[in-house]
């Protein structure tokens, strides 16, 4: 998966409008502009598509972790120059406040039940660990998929109006 389609993904889970995107960045003290925000977002086969960093689609992560959760005390933490399927996944969890259990829910209600507790936990692990398992991109296309449908299904007022990012 790219970052431009997990930033899709979430846009449209959370049926997040330019306005709400560019406050999400601004939570996590990053300022971007509605030009930036809208290149990213275009589609794949668009020309004029740019495609987002790590670290500013770290930052995103960051501000919406702050926007759900509530911005902590102190100074915040610096994005990440490099981010990988773990890396998300662990602030996806932290932003949706996400248990082990929740996250399964999130992938059966994706029709993705072929993982394990303990295999989950796996990819929460340090690399150097023995059990460290690498987050694949069906699992992370599957947890976004499953974000999609808990926060799009209770508001049946976007469901007519929103467009499939896929």
């Amino acid at each position: 998966m790219t970052n431009n389609d997990i930033i899709r993904r979430l846009r449209y889970a959370l049926n997040l409008s330019d306005s709400d995107m560019i406050n999400t960045f601004a939570a996590a003290d990053h300022e971007v502009t509605r030009a930036q925000v809208s290149d990213w977002l275009k589609r794949d086969d668009d020309d004029a598509q740019q495609r987002i960093k790590d670290i500013d689609l770290a930052s995103f992560l960051n501000g919406l972790i702050n926007v759900r959760r509530g911005k902590r005390e102190g100074a915040q933490p610096a994005p990440e120059k490099r981010l990988d399927n773990n890396l998300i996944l662990r602030k996806l969890k932290i932003a949706f406040e996400l248990k082990d259990d929740d996250m399964l829910d999130l992938l059966a209600l994706a029709g993705f039940e072929m993982i394990t507790k303990s295999e989950l936990s796996a990819f929460f692990r340090k690399p150097d660990h023995r059990h460290y398992r690498e987050c694949k991109d069906q699992i992370l296309r599957n947890l976004l998929k499953g974000i999609e449908l808990r926060h799009r299904r209770h508001d049946p007022e976007t469901e007519q109006h929103a467009v499939d990012p896929a």
